[in-house]
């Protein structure tokens, strides 16, 4: 490929930030619904959960970042022609945030999918099962990994403001992606492998 396209970058100091504001937002926007509904259901205790609970927590969620980063790895290789080939994993050593890379470009709807794909399965799913079935434990864990999803919502929202029909490449050393002309490289459509 003789160009990369276009650069789209986001600062990780700023994406820290970020991640402040949308745990701020979304301990507000699913506590206060929490307490409303079991509040008065369950006994204090039972609703806040032990130590167990929060000692499994808060170990789970060291092995989720890991995950996180596998889930990015997992579904990009499933839209990436050269499948787990492409994709290699890493640390950046001054912000200590690890990061997947997808060394080949993808349709956007895929790219997307594939930095998405840990917000939903790590926060957003734990948060709504812990809202529903009233375990304040699992309701944190979810909210905890939608906030450490916050630099992929941050850059799924400037892909929106690609044309849809751009080819995304990834970064190989910040966090963010090139944006890339379809018509400028000859790449079939990705589709996730068999």
């Amino acid at each position: 490929m003789e160009t990369k396209g276009r650069k789209v970058a986001i600062d990780l100091a700023k994406a820290n930030l970020f991640s402040i504001a949308i745990m701020a937002a979304t301990a507000i926007a699913l506590l206060v619904p929490f307490f409303l509904i079991w509040h008065g259901r369950k006994p204090f205790d039972q609703l806040v959960g032990g130590l167990p609970e929060w000692e499994i927590a808060l170990v789970l969620m060291f092995v989720g970042i890991v995950v996180h980063e596998l889930i990015h790895g997992i579904t990009w290789a499933c839209f990436a022609k050269s499948g787990w080939r492409s994709i290699s994993f890493g640390v950046i050593w001054k912000m200590l945030t690890p990061y997947c890379h997808c060394n080949e470009p993808l349709h956007m709807r895929a790219y997307i999918s594939g930095a998405m794909m840990p917000c939903i399965v790590l926060g957003i799913i734990p948060a709504i099962a812990g809202l529903c079935v009233g375990s304040l434990p699992l309701l944190v864990w979810g909210i905890f990994f939608i906030a450490a999803a916050a630099g992929d919502i941050w850059m799924t929202w400037l892909l929106t403001k690609e044309d849809p029909r751009s080819l995304v490449l990834d970064h190989p050393s910040e966090a963010g992606f090139y944006i890339i002309d379809e018509d400028s490289i000859n790449i079939p459509e990705n589709e996730p492998r068999q």
